[in-house]
């Protein structure tokens, strides 16, 4: 019998939709559709291809992961990695199982990552990629927090698990970034930050590595077993992903109990994966053409609620992106109340058609992020807003990468400024006192504001000052001396205050350190010469290079410079860099320097690096107190990190 042309061309339609959907997710780190929209056009498309026997080459119901885009080297795997069939049944759990013994663990949402190791030590890291070939990572696995660097097991060891960032470190980063630099949920800027070329910044995120799996293990060791495996993950140092072995009978127990977990649990999951314990049972069962059947994963069934939908307010950024944010009547989900969602950009808000008082569902992606599921109504009375929020000058809708999304055309809006200046008066930075993004908001609108070099003329706004709310002769005067303190910054400060896009303080002071304080040098550098810095990459060096080659920004950079003056500071000749590629780490109290900052400058000046926490790559811990049980002397004890008191330390500089 004929098939029917329309449900070929609406498979057609789904894959393209759902291509590019998984492309910009996997491979570009964004949304163009929810996970509500995307899981409701995946089920249609297996319903499609079940009923008429067809299936594209490239569905997605048959690909296992993300294209291969990046500049890292390319690893074809000795396995592939498969894919699992789904369920979001949990009597289907029960009886895929039946009378057999079951693991249940959680389905952590991270980058599915492979760890060799041997002879004891970590020789490679690979990225899932399509299943068959993957990106090497092993300059930024080495930087996880918890993955061994050494293992009892000197044979060859191949570990699969998944690499996270955690709930409360994706918060931390994202307080640390404004609005429009913000990830939108731990498993994007976990795929950015261990895919990037500069293991420094991957340091400085603290992902962690969930292990799940061992491949090829030698047979002599006897670990037929899922749970022997993990224990023995375990004895050699892993943190393994939370199970609980189950039977037929008590799984519908184990899923609530996992559920009840999720509000309280740091390490974001996407659901749960059930695999036979008895290891050799389950591959003996072989696969489908599509899926392995030793195991199945489960995915939550969203808890959905009806509500009143308001309206959507638009928050403006200081790169000019305006994001649309979804309010509605208040609703619990999964134990709290919840009255709005992030709708990502344009393209989202157009399709959910919505208008003042439609009937909306909402629910909360994997049972954390609320999103919009559906809109009952579709009024479409709401449209896109002519006019930025702020400075209510005209917008722009743009077209990127597909997705339309929506920016503010002028260049001196405000929520373009304060940021920009908030990241100029920082500690790090200039260091102006008292400076807060609330003050800056008001000197921005009464006018006092406009380029950073402004800040060092406030006082020709005296009158307009001191009239403003908050404001006083006591306060105009605090104001303009701690503005007058920060005109003397070291360069590193000052190139770091200038907010070049992905340069830090710490890759200021190791570019400055390169050019021996030499600022000229620096702005007249190529791509290049700065990418051959020691931990400086091509995207570092880019920015840098893109910043100093513009001419408006460099006309800022020299009215600054008639503003503020750069402390001199000493840069060792190379045979004076006595710690050059040396890694210190501080804790503690100290003795002879009066604090940890003028022992970390000191270090610095000597040629080497100090880091925040202990890892594989620190050489030595100062602590006078090597007893101590803290955190830090556990880790370098763990990690064979040498020891050493204020005193050792002075005696090592010579």
């Amino acid at each position: 019998m004929a098939t029917d042309d329309s449900k070929i061309i609406r498979i057609k339609e789904l894959n393209k939709i759902l291509r590019e959907a998984s492309k910009a997710y996997y491979s570009e780190d964004r949304e163009i559709m929810t996970n509500f929209e995307y899981d409701a056009l995946y089920d249609e498309l297996v319903a499609l291809e079940e009923e008429t026997g067809v299936v594209l080459n490239g569905s997605p119901t048959q690909n296992v992961g993300y294209e291969v885009l990046s500049d890292l080297k390319k690893v074809v795997h000795e396995s592939p990695m498969l894919s699992l069939d789904k369920t979001k049944d949990v009597a289907a759990l029960a009886s895929f199982v039946g009378n057999k013994e079951g693991v249940l663990s959680f389905k952590e949402d991270g980058l599915t990552t492979v760890l060799t190791y041997d002879d004891g030590k970590l020789v490679q890291a690979v990225t899932r990629g399509s299943g068959s070939v993957g990106e090497d990572i092993t300059h930024n696995a080495k930087t996880f927090v918890n993955i061994p660097s050494n293992i009892s097991y000197k044979g060859k060891l191949i570990i699969r698990g998944e690499s996270v960032i955690t709930y409360s470190e994706f918060n931390r980063i994202n307080k640390s970034l404004s609005f429009d630099e913000q990830y939108k949920n731990p498993r994007n800027l976990c795929s950015g930050t261990v895919r990037q070329l500069d293991s420094s910044i991957c340091a400085a995120r603290n992902v962690r590595f969930i292990a799940f799996n061992l491949v090829g293990i030698d047979e002599s060791l006897g670990l037929d077993t899922v749970v022997k495996r993990f224990e023995y993950l375990e004895s050699l140092g892993f943190e393994v992903v939370e199970y609980k072995l189950v039977t037929k009978d008590t799984i519908p127990d184990a899923v609530e109990a996992f559920s009840k977990s999720i509000p309280d649990n740091d390490i974001p999951s996407d659901g749960l994966v059930l695999s036979f314990n008895d290891i050799a049972y389950g591959e003996s069962l072989g696969r489908t053409a599509k899926f392995p059947r030793h195991s199945i994963a489960f995915k939550w069934k969203d808890e959905t609620a009806e509500t009143k939908y308001i309206k959507t307010f638009w928050s403006a950024s200081r790169t000019g992106l305006i994001n649309p944010v979804a309010t509605f009547e208040p609703v619990e989900l999964e134990g709290t109340t919840v009255t709005r969602a992030s709708l990502h950009n344009v393209s989202i808000f157009e399709s959910f058609e919505l208008g003042e008082g439609d009937t909306i569902t909402v629910y909360k992606a994997n049972m954390i992020i609320p999103q919009l599921a559906d809109n009952l109504t579709r009024s479409n009375k709401e449209t896109v807003p002519d006019l930025c929020p702020v400075c209510h000058k005209d917008t722009i809708v743009k077209e990127d990468n597909g997705v339309k999304v929506l920016y503010c055309t002028n260049d001196k809006c405000p929520a373009k400024q304060i940021k920009k200046f908030s990241h100029y008066v920082s500690r790090d930075a200039a260091n102006i006192d008292g400076m807060s993004d609330a003050t800056i908001e008001k000197l921005i609108s009464a006018g006092c504001l406009s380029e950073l070099y402004d800040l060092y003329h406030l006082d020709r706004y005296e009158d307009r000052i001191v009239m403003m709310e908050g404001f006083g002769d006591k306060s105009f005067k605090n104001l303009i001396k701690a503005v007058n303190d920060s005109r003397s910054m070291t360069l590193p400060a000052f190139i770091y205050s200038l907010g070049i896009n992905n340069v830090g303080l710490s890759n200021a002071k190791l570019i400055v350190k390169h050019y021996k304080g030499d600022l000229d040098k620096i702005r007249r550098a190529d791509i290049e010469e700065l990418s051959n810095i020691d931990n400086i990459g091509e995207v570092i060096a880019t920015s840098v290079h893109d910043y100093f080659g513009n001419p408006e920004l460099n006309d800022v950079v020299d009215k600054l410079l008639g503003e503020v003056s750069i402390i001199n500071e000493d840069y060792p000749a190379e045979e004076d860099a006595i710690f050059s590629n040396l890694t210190f780490v501080i804790t503690g109290s100290l003795n002879s320097y009066s604090n940890r900052k003028e022992l970390s400058e000191e270090i610095e000046k000597l040629g080497g690096k100090v880091a925040g926490s202990v890892s594989s790559k620190t050489d030595y811990l100062i602590n006078n107190d090597a007893t101590s049980n803290s955190s830090k002397n556990k880790k370098a004890k763990e990690l064979g990190v040498k020891i050493i008191t204020e005193e050792e330390y002075i005696k090592l500089k010579g």
